[in-house]
């Protein structure tokens, strides 16, 4: 029973619980609202996109993903070189001169080359250090993407392999052999990638862009070029740049005999896919490839990578390993070799070590 003289209406008791209920509705409204989003937000919506999946974890690089980026970042590149050739505005200016008085050229095909290559891998992979031949102007924001996807036949043959991102350096070559390229000696001119872990060579990608071919490998996973099988010791092939041919020939012939034949041509890229078996009319085989002065490191990086992962060698002429770390540039020249006895080849050449330092 209600106290003496308060009477309760029915009309007051249905507001006083209206007016509860409103409480406690803006009380727990807004908790139940944020549990529901983040249940929504927890589970993908049925057709909807999922997250993306297969990219490393923050801090480290999946080399398979970086072998398909630097394949397509060389193809895009040679698409820049093989325009500006066939346009022929080339727009060709010396850049400098070499440690032998020589002059460097530098066209738009390089310029326009290493920003397509530079920009895409930096986009795709931005943790990661990358050295290119030509400078990269840093008000230059264009953005070429990379969807990530991955070739058929890198599939098939490589595995995913994460390092960590800062034990990575990418040696970029948008254009190499840039003096045949002025002089429209195609067959030379190659775009080049290689991917270092360490110091050490584990990714090498060389493009043709005028024959459309392409060579990768990649260390301790697969490749899509092979070496050839037959070589002659005793009489080699040497193949040498068109200019350093007259101070190798009287060295090998002294050394191998008056049959060895010299091979003078143009380009890194070229002078080590002489060593493979490829399948290109405009390609000349050899042996061995030697360098007798100075190179940098972004000309031969690549072909020392595609070269390790087909058993091959790649060293100064003193027999050293080349590290892609530090300064750009190799001093002790090179010899190349593969399914040869490459220490046997280094001690039948020593006079040519002291030749790489002039």
């Amino acid at each position: 029973m209600a106290p003496m003289g308060i009477r309760l209406s029915p009309l007051g008791m249905a507001v006083f619980c209206l007016l509860g209920l409103g409480v406690l509705y803006h009380l727990y409204s807004g908790f139940l609202a944020g549990r529901f989003a983040f249940f929504m937000l927890s589970e993908p919506a049925a057709g909807g996109p999922e997250p993306p999946r297969g990219s490393a974890p923050a801090g480290t690089v999946d080399l398979r993903e970086l072998l398909a980026a630097s394949v397509l970042a060389a193809v895009r590149g040679g698409e820049e070189v093989k325009r500006v050739r066939e346009g022929n505005v080339l727009n060709a200016k010396a850049k400098g001169k070499t440690r032998e008085g020589a002059e460097e050229q530098l066209t738009s095909g390089d310029l326009l080359s290493n920003r397509r290559m530079f920009h895409l891998l930096k986009a795709a992979f931005p943790a990661v250090q990358i050295n290119s031949e030509e400078r990269v102007d840093t008000a230059d924001q264009e953005t070429v993407s990379w969807d990530r996807s991955i070739p058929e036949d890198i599939k098939q043959k490589i595995q995913p392999k994460e390092v960590p991102a800062e034990s990575v350096t990418v040696w970029i070559d948008p254009l190499d052999a840039t003096q045949e390229y002025t002089e429209d000696l195609r067959q030379y001119v190659t775009t080049m990638v290689c991917v270092a872990v360490n110091g050490k060579p584990v990714i090498g990608v060389i493009h043709k862009p005028f024959s459309a071919y392409t060579a990768w490998a990649m260390v301790d996973g697969g490749s899509n070029v092979k070496a050839r099988s037959s070589y002659n010791e005793k009489t080699p092939r040497i193949i040498v740049s068109r200019s350093h041919a007259g101070k190798v020939e009287q060295v090998a012939r002294q050394t191998f005999g008056n049959k060895t034949v010299i091979i003078p041509a143009g380009g890194a890229g070229y002078k080590v896919l002489a060593l493979l078996d490829v399948a290109e009319k405009n390609q000349e085989e050899a042996d061995v490839y030697i360098h007798v002065t100075y190179i940098k490191k972004w000309d031969v990086c690549a072909g020392n990578a595609v070269l390790r992962a087909l058993g091959g060698h790649m060293t100064t002429l003193t027999g050293e390993e080349i590290s892609y770390t530090g300064s750009d540039g190799n001093e002790g020249g090179l010899i190349a070799s593969i399914n040869m006895n490459h220490k046997a080849l280094i001690e039948k050449l020593p006079d040519l070590e002291k030749t790489s330092h002039k």
